[in-house]
């Protein structure tokens, strides 16, 4: 018994589901970038050396909880859309040593990325560079020279990064004892007055800080970052190159796709 073949397609009919296809592939990605990961390029040099300029890296849109896809946007052009983003799921928000892309207060057509180092209700002082958080000196030292030579390596395309002018420390945010904290840098010339507060976090807010100390534009000048502002949480580099071509300068670093943030 033979199996009879459906009759040919039309040209009309293979273009409409194709078209299909593809606008239903296209919202599923918009909906994963809207709600579960998106990828952000970092442009500047306020988060070295934990970010260099020219990573790539996925945000993990889901850390804080699971938003209704689509409901944080914004009709372009306007200041037309949702006060906040409607969440689904709720989960635990930032905490100490996050680091986190939000929308810039100021300007919320601007993306930041910066480290969370004070959570609502926290008191916030800086004395001579070093951390105060309630109370409680935050630790820097030297970073380990290995690490620290690693860090330098990966910035010798640009000159003014050089341990003649800079110190890489490790500092310690997290209250879990296991953690070995992060690295961060400091100019050893710089005469930025860091001596700051105490200022509380107020609620639904966070107060953030670049890991480059003196070379970030953070909460320390524009004041803090309204939870409803944070888009989700670095998760990890998946590429690390940058194009300049007004220096005609190509920068490819392969050993650091797959660095898990932290």
């Amino acid at each position: 018994m033979s199996e009879q073949l459906p009759p040919n397609k039309t040209r009309k009919q293979i273009i409409w589901e194709n078209v299909v296809s593809l606008a239903v592939a296209l919202f599923v990605v918009l909906i994963i970038r809207s709600s579960i990961v998106e990828a952000f390029r970092i442009p500047s040099g306020s988060m070295i050396p934990t970010l260099l300029v020219g990573d790539h890296i996925f945000v993990n849109k889901f850390a804080y909880g699971f938003k209704l896809p689509f409901s944080d946007l914004k009709i372009p052009f306007t200041d037309m859309g949702l006060e906040k983003p409607i969440i689904l799921i709720g989960r635990d928000g930032p905490k100490h040593g996050d680091i986190i892309v939000f929308e810039y207060p100021r300007d919320p057509s601007l993306y930041y990325i910066k480290r969370v180092v004070g959570t609502a209700g926290d008191v916030i002082e800086i004395k001579n560079k070093v951390l105060t958080i309630n109370g409680k000196l935050i630790s820097q030292s030297p970073a380990e020279q290995p690490m620290t030579d690693k860090v330098f390596q990966q910035l010798e395309d640009d000159p003014k990064y050089s341990k003649e002018y800079l110190d890489v420390l490790r500092e310690k945010l997290a209250d879990d004892a296991t953690s070995p904290g992060h690295l961060m840098m400091l100019d050893k010339n710089s005469l930025l007055d860091e001596s700051r507060g105490p200022i509380t976090v107020p609620a639904d807010s966070l107060f953030v800080m670049g890991d480059n100390r003196d070379y970030s534009n953070d909460s320390r000048f524009w004041g803090f970052v309204p939870l409803k502002n944070v888009k989700g949480r670095a998760m990890v580099i998946w590429l690390s190159m940058w194009i300049s071509f007004s220096d005609s300068q190509f920068v490819f670093r392969p050993t650091r796709s797959g660095t898990i943030l932290h």
